[in-house]
C-alpha cells in the first residue's frame, strides 16, 4: 500500500509538471525592448507608436517595452551600454562613420545583411539610401555589410515665419545674395534673423552648409568617405569659418547662441521670436503640430545644390540583443506601406510609401524638396560623421567662432587635428 501511494503521488507530480511545461507558447512572456530618441510629436515617433500597436497585434503574448532616450546621451554612452547586459533588442542610432560605423567596427552591432536580402530591405533602400546602412571592416560607410536599416529620409533646410516676413515686406529668397539681404533687413529692424543652437548640432550644420555652398561632390566624398584628402585651409572650410564669424558680427546670429541647445532654438522659433531657423526635417512634424499663432513654411538653402542630409537614423540590433528575430520583425513593420504612409502624412519623409497616399500639402512639399535634393545628388551627409568623437570637436569649434574666442584659422586647425588623426587610424 505504501509503494502504491508513492507511485500515485509521483504520477500526480509528473502530471502537474507536464501541465505547467505545456502552457507557454514560444512567444509567450517575451518582451521586445525598444529604444529611440524622437520627440512624441515628431513624425517618426507617431509612425513608430503605430508600429508598436501593429507589432503587438501580430505577435500575441509579446509586449514592447519602449524607452525614450536622449540623442546626446546615446552619442556618449552607446559603446558602453550596447556592450552590456542592459543592451536593448532594437534601438535607433545615429548613422555615419563616427557612430554606427564605430560600433560596427567594434563588433557591437549585428550584421543584418542576410535579413536585408531575405526581407527585401535591400530592394526598398536603393542607391544613396544604402550608403548609411552599410559599413566596411574599417567602419567606413557606403560598402560592406548591413549594420542598420533607415526607414525615413532627412535633410537640413530653412524654416521661416511667414508673419514676420510679411510684416517686414520680404519675400522668400531664391539666391544667396537675396538671403543675406533678407537677414540685413531684419537686423535693420533690431531683429536677429536666425534662431541658433551652438551647444549642440544646429550651429555646426550651418557651418557645414556654408562649406557645401562652395563645394562639389568630390569634396564631399573626400571629407566623408576618405576618397581623397581634405584641405582644412581650402576655400570650402575657410569660407565657412570666416562667414560664420562674420554673421555673428553682423547680427545674423546672436552672441548668446553658443550656449543654447537644439530644443532652445526650436522652442524660440516656434514661439515666433525669430524669423528663421536652419535645421532638419526631423523638426517638421513638431513644428506642424505646435505652431498655432502664425503661418510658416520652408525653403532650401538658396544658391546651393547640396545640403546636409541622408537617409534617416538607423534601426540597429545590438550584438548582445536577446530577441533578435523580434527586432527584425519590428523593423519589417516600420518598412510597411501602412507605417510609411502614416510617417509621410505626419511630416516625415518616407522611403517606401505609396506617394498617392500622402495627402497633406505641407508633407507633399517636404517630400518633393527631399526628392529634388536626392535627384540632383545633393544629399551631403553631416559634418560630424567622419571620425569618432568629432561631434564634440565641431561643437567646440563653432562655439569658438560664435564667441570670437579664436580666429577662423585657429578653429580650422583644431578641426583638422582629430580628423587627420582618425584618417591615419583607418589606414588611409
Amino acid at each position: 500500500m505504501r509503494r502504491l501511494a508513492l507511485a500515485v503521488a509521483a504520477t500526480l507530480v509528473l502530471t502537474a509538471c507536464g501541465a505547467t511545461a505545456e502552457a507557454p507558447s514560444p512567444q509567450e512572456a517575451k518582451t521586445l525592448t525598444l529604444w529611440h530618441y524622437e520627440g512624441p510629436d515628431s513624425a517618426m515617433a507617431k509612425a513608430w507608436a503605430e508600429a508598436i500597436k501593429k507589432f503587438e497585434a501580430t505577435h500575441p503574448g509579446v509586449k514592447v517595452k519602449f524607452e525614450e532616450k536622449g540623442f546626446e546621451a546615446m552619442q556618449k554612452t552607446a559603446s558602453q551600454v550596447l556592450n552590456s547586459d542592459a543592451a536593448p533588442d532594437l534601438t535607433e542610432y545615429n548613422k555615419g562613420n563616427a557612430t554606427a560605423g564605430a560600433l560596427a567596427k567594434a563588433g557591437l552591432l549585428t550584421d543584418l545583411s542576410a535579413e536585408a536580402a531575405e526581407r527585401g530591405w535591400d530592394k526598398l533602400l536603393t542607391g544613396s539610401l544604402q550608403t548609411t546602412a552599410r559599413y566596411d571592416e574599417r567602419g567606413i560607410m557606403g560598402s560592406g555589410n548591413w549594420y542598420g536599416v533607415p526607414n525615413y529620409g532627412e535633410f537640413v533646410m530653412v524654416y521661416y515665419n511667414k508673419k514676420l516676413f510679411e510684416k517686414a515686406g520680404l519675400e522668400v529668397p531664391t539666391t544667396f545674395e537675396e538671403f543675406t539681404k533678407v537677414m540685413d533687413a531684419f537686423v535693420a529692424k533690431d531683429q536677429t534673423p536666425l534662431a541658433m543652437g551652438g551647444a549642440e548640432y544646429p550651429a555646426q550644420q550651418v557651418f557645414y552648409q556654408l562649406a557645401l555652398s562652395k563645394a562639389q561632390r568630390p569634396w564631399v566624398n573626400a571629407y566623408q568617405l576618405y576618397q581623397g584628402r581634405t584641405d582644412f585651409k581650402g576655400p570650402e572650410l575657410t569660407y565657412a569659418a570666416q562667414t560664420m564669424a562674420d554673421w555673428v558680427k553682423k547680427g545674423y546670429i546672436s552672441k548668446d547662441a553658443a550656449g543654447l541647445k537644439a530644443q532652445d532654438m526650436g522652442d524660440a522659433f516656434m514661439a515666433g521670436k525669430f524669423p528663421m531657423m536652419v535645421s532638419g526635417s526631423w523638426w517638421y512634424g513638431t513644428v506642424q503640430s505646435t505652431v498655432k499663432d502664425f503661418e510658416w513654411g520652408t525653403f532650401l538653402w538658396p544658391g546651393s545644390r547640396m545640403a546636409p542630409g541622408s537617409s534617416g537614423n538607423l534601426w540597429v540590433v545590438p550584438e548582445r540583443a536577446k530577441n533578435k528575430e523580434l527586432a527584425y520583425d519590428f523593423i519589417d513593420i516600420t518598412m510597411s506601406k501602412e507605417i510609411q504612409n502614416l510617417l509621410g502624412n505626419s511630416g516625415g519623409i518616407p522611403v517606401a510609401a505609396d506617394t498617392s497616399a500622402i495627402t497633406d500639402p505641407k508633407s507633399k512639399e517636404l517630400i518633393e524638396n527631399f526628392g529634388r535634393l536626392a535627384g540632383q545628388d545633393g544629399l551631403a551627409f553631416y559634418p560630424d560623421w567622419p571620425a569618432p568623437g568629432y561631434y564634440d570637436v565641431l561643437v567646440a569649434g563653432v562655439q569658438e567662432l560664435i564667441n570670437a574666442t579664436k580666429t577662423p584659422q585657429q578653429v580650422l586647425d583644431e578641426l583638422a587635428g582629430p580628423y587627420n588623426d582618425n584618417l591615419a587610424d583607418v589606414g588611409d
